[in-house]
Formats: C-alpha cells, sequence, structure tokens
C-alpha cells in the first residue's frame, strides 16, 4: 500500500512540474467566486460566473471532457472543451488530478441530459494536491481513519461535512436562544487552582510565571455562581471542560457543555428553559421536532410538555409500590430476578446498601428505557450533593435529570445558596481530601447569593441526538484517539 500511494505522489509531483512549464502556479491566491449553492439558485442559460472547488471526478474524452466540482455547499459539472480553450489551458487540464483545487470562469449551460453546468473559458490552479484521495472519492472505509483524518473524512463525505455545519448552527442557535431570554454569555477561568463544580479527575498542569501548580477545569459551575453573588442575575457560558477520565461512545475526555444560572429561579424554571430550547432547535435548525435516533431509528419527539416523574415513583412502577418497604436481602432478590427478566447484568456483587441498590435498578433498568424526553425529579440527596433539599423531604434534592433516548442529556438544579450547608455537602464530598474544598467559593456565598436554578448539559451530547447519532466521536471534528 505504503509502494502504490508513493507511485501516486511522484505521477503527481510530475504533473505539479509540467503545470509549472505551461505557466501554471500549482498554489495559486486570492480567486474571487460565487458558492456553487449560488450559483444553482440563480441559474441562468449563458450566464457568466467564477467558481472554485476540489475536483471529485474527471471524465477525458478527447476534445470534450468533463470534470466534477465541489466547493462545500454542492457539486457542479465543468465542461472543457478544446475549441473553449487556450492551447495552455488544454494541455494543463491533462495534469489535473482529483482532489485538485481549481477556479472555473466560464458560461452556463444545461446539458441534452439535463444536467447543469459550466463551460469553461479559463481555469487556474489553486492547490495541487499530492496525494491520491480515497478511491472514486467514495471516503474512508475505515471509521476510524475518518476520526483520524477528518480532513479527508470532510472532503469526500457530504453526510460528515453537512453534520458538522449542523453543529455550528445548532451552537449558534443555543447562544440567540439564551440572549432572548435575558442570558449573558460570560467567559470563567479554564486554567484553575482547583477542580470545584463535579467530582472528576482533572488534568494538571503548571503556571510557570506563578510557579503554581493548576487544572483544566472539569466544570465552570462555582466561577459562575460567584458571577450570581456580584449581580450578574442570568448568565450562561459555553465552552469547553477536560475531564481525565475514559473514553467510550458519549464520552470525551475534552468536550464542550454550556452552563446556565438564573438568580431568583429554581428547578422548574431551567426545566422550561430546556421545554423551550429544544423546540427552538428543532424547528430553526432540524425542521423537525420528530428526530430519528440510533441504529434502529428510534423516533424522539421534541414537542413539549415532558413527561415529569419522581424518582421513586419510576421504581415503584418497574418494582413494585411496596419496593421502599423491603429488607435489603428481598429487593436484592428482587433485583435479580428482574435483571434475568430484562437480560440486564445488575453488577450487584459490590452493593451492600438499600440506596446503592435502589440506584444500580434505575440506573440499569429505568434510565435506559425511558425514550422519551424525560425529566426525573426528587433524586436521593447522596448522588446530588450540592442541590437544595426538598422542603418536604430533605433526604431528596429539587434537582431534575433530563433524560433522552435512554441518556442522561442534562441535569438542573434547585441551587444550594446556603454557605453553611454548601460547606457540610463540599466536605462530604472530598472525604479527606479537605484542600479540595474551593474556600474562595464559600467566601463568596457568605456574601449572598439570590436564590437560583440552574442547568448544564453537554453540547457534544444535544448534538448526537438532535443529528442521530450513537457516538460521541461522529460529532466531534477531532476526538482524542489512541497513537496509531
Amino acid at each position: 500500500m505504503a509502494q502504490e500511494t508513493n507511485e501516486y505522489r511522484e505521477q503527481r509531483l510530475q504533473s505539479l512540474a509540467a503545470l509549472k512549464e505551461l505557466g501554471f502556479e500549482p498554489f495559486g491566491g486570492r480567486y474571487d467566486h460565487t458558492d456553487l449553492r449560488d450559483v444553482r439558485a440563480a441559474f441562468e442559460e449563458g450566464k457568466r460566473v467564477r467558481v472554485a472547488g476540489r475536483l471529485l471526478m474527471i471524465r477525458r474524452m478527447g476534445k470534450m471532457n468533463f470534470c466534477t466540482l465541489n466547493d462545500g455547499t454542492d457539486r457542479f459539472q465543468l465542461i472543457f472543451k478544446r475549441d473553449e480553450l487556450s492551447d495552455a489551458m488544454f494541455a494543463g487540464f491533462k495534469q489535473l488530478n482529483l482532489g485538485d483545487i481549481i477556479g472555473a470562469e466560464g458560461v452556463l449551460f444545461t446539458t441534452q441530459k439535463g444536467e447543469k453546468s459550466v463551460v469553461v473559458k479559463e481555469w487556474t490552479m489553486l492547490a495541487k494536491a499530492l496525494e491520491q484521495p480515497p478511491e472514486k472519492f467514495h471516503g474512508l472505509a475505515d471509521q476510524e481513519e475518518c476520526y483520524r483524518r477528518r480532513y479527508v473524512d470532510l472532503m469526500t463525505n457530504d453526510e460528515s461535512r453537512a453534520r458538522f455545519f449542523v453543529r455550528s448552527r445548532l451552537i449558534m442557535e443555543i447562544r440567540k436562544y439564551l440572549w432572548s431570554k435575558g442570558f449573558v454569555e460570560v467567559e470563567t477561568p479554564i486554567l484553575q487552582d482547583q477542580a470545584g463544580g463535579a467530582a472528576a479527575k482533572p488534568f494538571v498542569s503548571h503556571f510557570n510565571a506563578l510557579d503554581k501548580d493548576c487544572v483544566m477545569r472539569i466544570a465552570p459551575e462555582l466561577y459562575l455562581k460567584r458571577l450570581l453573588v456580584g449581580g450578574m442575575n442570568k448568565v450562561f457560558e459555553l465552552g469547553k471542560d477536560f475531564r481525565n477520565e475514559g473514553i467510550d461512545r458519549t464520552h470525551n475526555p475534552e468536550f464542550t457543555v454550556c452552563e446556565v444560572y438564573e438568580a431568583y429561579g429554581d428547578r422548574t424554571s431551567m426545566e422550561a428553559i430546556m421545554e423551550g430550547l429544544l423546540p427552538h432547535l428543532c424547528d430553526t435548525v432540524i425542521g423537525t421536532r420528530l428526530i430519528e435516533y440510533g441504529e434502529a431509528k428510534t423516533v424522539i419527539d421534541f414537542n413539549p410538555p415532558y413527561r415529569r416523574v419522581a424518582y421513586r415513583d419510576l421504581v415503584k412502577e418497574l418494582m413494585g409500590d411496596d419496593w421502599f418497604d423491603l429488607d435489603f436481602d428481598t429487593q436484592l432478590a428482587k433485583a435479580k430476578a428482574k435483571g434475568r427478566e430484562t437480560d440486564t447484568n445488575l453488577e450487584l456483587d459490590g452493593v451492600t446498601t438499600e440506596l446503592m441498590l435502589t440506584h444500580e435498578v434505575y440506573d440499569k433498568l429505568i434510565e435506559r428505557n425511558l425514550v422519551q424526553p424525560t425529566f426525573v425529579t426528587r433524586i436521593p440527596h447522596a448522588f446530588v450533593p450540592l442541590a437544595k433539599a426538598c422542603k418536604d423531604d430533605p433526604s431528596l434534592v429539587d434537582v431534575f435529570e433530563f433524560v433522552v433516548a435512554g441518556r442522561e442529556l442534562c441535569p438542573g438544579y434547585t441551587e444550594q445558596n446556603d454557605p453553611v450547608e454548601q460547606r457540610i455537602a463540599l466536605e462530604n464530598q472530598a472525604g479527606e481530601d479537605t484542600e479540595k474544598i474551593d474556600e474562595d467559593f464559600i467566601r463568596a456565598l457568605e456574601c449572598g447569593m439570590p436564590p437560583t436554578g440552574g442547568l448544564g448539559f453537554g453540547v457534544d451530547r444535544l448534538v448526537m441526538f438532535l443529528t442521530g447519532c450513537d457516538s460521541i466521536r461522529d460529532v466531534v471534528l477531532f476526538p482524542q484517539m489512541k497513537k496509531a
């Protein structure tokens, strides 16, 4: 394979030299042109146009030759006629290869078969491709190569390229929606003295100028809450977080998040944001609120209102109304039986308490079967230590987990604004590592933070849902990979 590639490269180097001899600059400069999409939209027989793009197909037929040009907005046929070109232009055409980038000026023409085309009057080289593209531009067959060499994937795969344009439009519309609701976009530090706002392993670095260690943030939460203390009542941040942990179909160590905080709000105001934002994204970018997801093409309906159901009620639905009254051994036996019924490994060997067992049942048997958008509320306090307790039951917290297609898309909280309770929660979370407690954040809370609602969602995972992908690598331009 390597020898074959070298042979192709040698041929292209020879073509490059031949182009230079004919007076062509193989790597040209600025070229004013019209996008092919706009050429097609305003097509007028005989109209003169200038276009540019990459050659995807070349058919040499003597005095009448055809190429397919792709500029990322559309594909268009170019016709190179011997009697329409100068000798140098026609001779230079013979040195063109698949993957070359050219500019072409000519007139619009419709062939007998009805194909809209450009009859080229003159053309110029813009970039000579020295590497052979995938055969017939069908794209990379190896999915891992698509991730490693995204530039070739985008060059040859219209579907992949379109997906990333959708991603960019979704991010733009997230910002527009939040700004329209009075939220202000802010930026908080990525390099921090200590990681906070989540329980995760950070990447560690060092400030040479300040001679101190630092970490890359795992969440912007604690800095955004400082802004609420300072009187910025509605803020959001859309940017990168970093967690030095595992990689799988829904996790990448470097990922994009959006966190939103609203002073004088609560969990229900955050639910309202999600019920407004998701339909907005579907309407403005996707074009439908009915999204096909995964290999099974399951239809997700993003028309609000979304289902709201308490965590314990979901457990009772599956395990019986008496579940929370049973002793541990009876619960354990019942969970194992239910797992066998659903062919699910509950991994119960290390489970020692009713709380852990119930959460294993929820995680493995319930959450993954919540297909339509669902707010799961009133979560046990032990699993969400940084939120406010429910007023009628302090063992639960006033939060939601927003679940779609069996995966959590977004948590939303009635945020803890009591500095004493927040310290206790952070101490419980830190255990013996009390130095991990952000004392400045506690000090900020002691200045007074308004009652607050907050949420955070992974933008990559949201793009997955809305584009029907089941791997995060398909929606991240350059995902982290092992060394080749």
